[in-house]
């Protein structure tokens, strides 16, 4: 593609869509963001907000120009549809792995030319990766983890966390639920459930609001998990890992590997 044929002007309702075309050096492109926008941060000053995740005023989005507008899953079908039906071109990601994270830098880098960039920067997450794994195939016990994507109802980690839970060197408590694409599939019914499966290490990361620990182990019979008894009822803030793209790397993988370590450290203690 020549730079002519380029897209010049991409509206991301998505917060990993401006991560990454920050990240390839291409943010003149970023004609509008998501008020969910988290990363880099000072994409929040530069840009006009034109959606929420899953609303969105449809001028709003027609006011920035977008020759392109970049959305993500299901959530945003509806805007999708309206943006068409307005004559807008849309790509519409649905990544759900980690594998799934790196096409999709490897096709935003396409559309906007910066294919070397790209390359370069999925080599990097890949080396991130590949280091950790190596790392913790060294380990002789994989602790068990529950990841608690919301609290009311109870819902359990998406298909790339419990993916990047596994590449740390722990072992998803909830591994059968993350195969599911809708949030309502993931919801555990009975809290019990989770004190049946025992997790060593309770990973809270409540998308969009404060987790609260203290909350987590006052619940009924909670005082028996042994996360709860050797107190690693632990946050990573959902910026850090519920957004599909390379922050889920860079930042996610890289806590739950530190956090998974630490609980190595005290069992030899």
């Amino acid at each position: 593609m020549n730079s002519a044929s380029m897209y010049q002007r991409i509206a991301c309702l998505s917060t990993e869509a401006v991560e990454v075309l920050y990240a390839l050096g291409a943010e003149d492109c970023v004609a509008g963001i998501s008020g969910y926008t988290t990363r880099p941060a000072r994409a929040r000053d530069e840009k006009p907000k034109v959606s929420g995740f899953s609303s969105a005023q449809i001028d709003r989005i027609l006011a920035v120009k977008p020759d392109l507008v970049l959305a993500y899953s299901n959530m945003q079908s509806e805007i999708s549809r309206e943006l068409i039906s307005a004559g807008i071109e849309v790509h519409a990601f649905n990544q759900r792995d980690v594998a799934g994270i790196l096409h999709m830098i490897k096709v935003v880098a396409n559309l906007v030319g910066k294919q070397e960039q790209g390359a370069a920067l999925i080599a990097e997450l890949q080396a991130q990766i590949d280091t950790i794994k190596q790392q913790a195939a060294l380990w002789t016990r994989r602790p068990r983890v529950y990841f608690e994507e919301w609290n009311e109802p109870l819902m359990s980690g998406i298909g790339w966390v419990s993916e990047l839970i596994q590449m740390a060197g722990g072992e998803d408590a909830f591994a059968d639920l993350a195969v599911f694409h809708s949030a309502k599939q993931r919801i555990i019914a009975d809290p019990a459930e989770v004190v049946r499966r025992a997790p060593d290490i309770i990973i809270g990361s409540w998308c969009g609001k404060k987790f609260r620990p203290d909350s987590v182990v006052a619940r009924d019979g909670w005082d028996h998990i042994p996360a709860v008894r050797y107190g690693r009822v632990l946050e990573i803030k959902s910026a850090d890992i519920l957004s599909p793209g390379p922050s889920a790397i860079q930042h996610g993988l890289v806590q739950l590997h530190i956090l998974i370590a630490e609980w190595q450290a005290a069992q030899k203690a």
